[in-house]
């Protein structure tokens, strides 16, 4: 049985996406043109810098973004794909810290840097079960 996490600092985790039409920033809302969202190349970080550390966590508990700082350098258009990597810069207490870069096919498109915490998941949802019935917390 593990003792915590078990993230080291030089992690890394690749992902791919395929820049489709429900992904631009004309069909999200975020912009006028058909080409990959900001809002779509953040949802792509989180989800990998996610993915990469969850097998290293304990049963009971999960990962939380609390920062995103993303420079979104480059247009994308639809049809290309888009390569993500995620490296863990620093893991303490219960902070990991992720630089992330993002190309097309023919140059960097968009670099950042992305904060998780670890958090015990049933003592988080307690919290939102908190928030979701405050009439029953007037005690």
């Amino acid at each position: 049985m593990k003792d915590g996490p078990s993230i080291i600092p030089g992690m890394v985790c690749e992902a791919t996406q395929k820049v489709t039409p429900e992904l631009t920033a004309s069909h999200i809302g975020s912009g006028s043109l058909r080409v990959f969202a900001t809002p779509a190349m953040c949802a792509l970080v989180e989800k990998t810098c996610a993915s990469m550390v969850a097998p290293q966590l304990m049963e009971d508990q999960t990962t939380l973004g609390v920062k995103l700082h993303i420079h979104h350098v480059a247009p994308t258009p639809v049809g290309s794909e888009v390569r993500l990597r995620a490296e863990v810069l620093e893991f303490q207490e219960n902070l990991i810290i992720f630089t992330v870069q993002i190309w097309d096919e023919v140059e960097l498109v968009g670099k950042a840097e992305h904060h998780r915490v670890v958090v015990d998941e049933e003592r988080f949802l307690r919290r939102v079960r908190t928030k979701s019935n405050p009439a029953a917390n007037l005690g």
